[in-house]
C-alpha cells in the first residue's frame, strides 16, 4: 500500500476543517436561537391582588358576630350552673328537715 502524498493529506486536512467550521457555525446559530427562545419566554411577574375591603369587612363583622354568641353561651353556662348549685342546697335543706322529723 502507498501512502498518500502530503498534498492529498493536506487537501483532506482543509476539507476537513471547512466541514467541522460549517458544524461549528450551525451550533453557535443553533445555541444563540435557543438562548434568545428562552429570554422570550421568561415567565411574567405574579399579578398583587387587589385589596378587597367587603372581604375583611364580612370576616371581621363575622368575628364579632362569634365573639358576641361565644360570651353569651358562657353567661348561660354560668347562670345554669349557679342554678344548679342553689337546687342542691335547697334540695340538701329539706334532705335534712326530714331527716330531723322522722327522728
Amino acid at each position: 500500500m502507498t501512502e498518500p502524498n502530503p498534498l492529498a493529506k493536506a487537501e483532506a486536512a482543509v476539507a476537513e476543517a471547512a466541514d467541522n467550521t460549517d458544524i461549528v457555525r450551525i451550533v453557535a446559530a443553533v445555541l444563540a436561537a435557543q438562548q434568545a427562545t428562552q429570554q422570550q419566554t421568561a415567565p411574567p411577574a405574579p399579578a398583587r391582588p387587589e385589596f378587597d375591603a367587603r372581604k375583611w369587612l364580612t370576616i371581621g363583622g363575622l368575628g364579632i358576630a362569634g365573639g358576641l354568641v361565644a360570651s353569651l353561651f358562657a353567661i348561660a353556662v354560668a347562670i345554669g350552673a349557679v342554678s344548679v348549685a342553689i337546687l342542691a342546697l335547697v334540695l340538701r335543706a329539706i334532705w335534712g328537715d326530714l331527716q330531723r322529723k322522722g327522728s
